[in-house]
């Protein structure tokens, strides 16, 4: 169920999923529709692997590799995100930039959530930020603000921009 539910999530957030396995063609199929996940190739070598990840990347998509073995630490370091699922060997661990804490293929899912999350946290920050320091830099050299409030209105907008990055620690875990 958890597997099913971790393919459902990864569709709706419009990922394309692809298996590439060392695994024997049944066992990878087998574990592939357990995540609802298409196209599978079986008996594929890590430098298999590595060159699918590169033939996707020159087509424009932006790649994550799910990886647990030793056979996938060469792929999951070229990917733009290497994810290491928890249970997995040292090799794919160390190669991967991101580990997820256990097995559970929603983790994968989760991760894009909190990614994106993030990435527009960052954007409104910086938006604030810049669009603030526009208005505020050209009024208090110019004297129309005082420098205590100048002081006073900076770290409020310092406040501001740490209160809504923290935000991302309390926003409830996407549904998987």
């Amino acid at each position: 169920a958890a597997a099913r539910a971790a393919g459902a999530a990864g569709r709706a957030r419009g990922l394309v999923r692809v298996r590439r396995s060392g695994a024997r063609a049944a066992a990878a199929r087998a574990a592939a529709a357990e995540v609802g996940i298409d196209d599978v190739r079986a008996e594929v070598s890590p430098a298999g692997k590595l060159e699918v990840l590169r033939a996707l990347e020159a087509a424009g998509a932006r790649v994550a590799m799910v990886g647990d073995g030793w056979n996938d630490a060469p792929a999951l370091a070229a990917a733009r995100v290497g994810i290491a699922v928890g249970g997995g060997v040292d090799a794919a661990r160390e190669a991967a930039a991101l580990t997820l804490a256990d097995d559970d293929p929603r983790g994968v899912a989760r991760a894009v959530a909190l990614a994106r999350r993030t990435r527009r946290t960052i954007r409104e920050n910086l938006a604030w930020a810049f669009g603030y320091n526009l208005v505020a830099i050209p009024l208090a050299m110019s004297g129309h603000l005082a420098p205590g409030a100048a002081a006073a209105a900076m770290a409020a907008s310092s406040v501001l921009v740490v209160g809504n990055s923290l935000r991302l620690g309390r926003a409830p875990a996407p549904a998987a």
